[in-house]
């Protein structure tokens, strides 16, 4: 199949199952954030790999696998939900969100220290801690967006915690990779 279709010339686009929708339907952009987000990670867990940051790669690779889940399950429209359970299509489970919870606070509790500055990004320690703050403030705006989704805080509110959570972590993430 071509990447060049020419079917958004017009300015729509395919949801999952073939549903048209404008270019700029709040589930759209929100896909849209989430996919910036996972290319921001892709940097973070690049400058990871080669600062010999091996176990913040694997964890970032994790969290792009997971993005990508929620991309397909928020390209869903609520009609389909049943359709795309059916084809076995998988998505962000409650254990994801409390893995995240946990390693969050490992984070914390493993800086032992109160936070009452800003946190400058890219004033010190490594590249990988500047894309985990880029990624951290991408992570804000895709939660902004899956929350404009009309039936998000019906349906989704298990993916509006899992970006929450994982903005923190990220936050938390990029403060350690500093004083490492």
């Amino acid at each position: 199949m071509s990447v060049i279709t020419k079917r958004g010339d017009t300015g729509e686009t395919d949801l999952m199952y073939g549903r048209r929708v404008s270019k700029n339907h709040p589930r759209v952009i929100a896909n849209g954030s989430l996919d910036e987000l996972n290319a921001v990670l892709g940097l973070a867990r690049t400058h990871a790999r080669l600062e010999g940051f091996a176990d913040l790669e694997a964890r970032l690779s994790t969290l792009q696998s997971q993005l990508i889940l929620a991309m397909g399950e928020i390209a869903t429209a609520i009609e389909d939900r049943p359709r795309y359970a059916k084809d076995g299509f998988t998505t962000l489970s409650s254990e994801d969100q409390e893995t995240l919870t946990r390693e969050a606070k490992q984070l914390e509790d493993n800086l032992k220290a109160r936070f009452k500055d800003w946190a400058i990004p890219g004033s010190q320690g490594p590249l990988a801690s500047a894309h985990l703050d880029h990624a951290r403030t991408l992570c804000r705006r895709a939660e902004r967006e899956v929350l404009s989704i009309d039936e998000a805080p019906d349906t989704l509110p298990h993916l509006v915690v899992y970006l929450n959570r994982l903005s923190d972590f990220l936050w938390l993430q990029a403060r350690t990779v500093e004083r490492l």
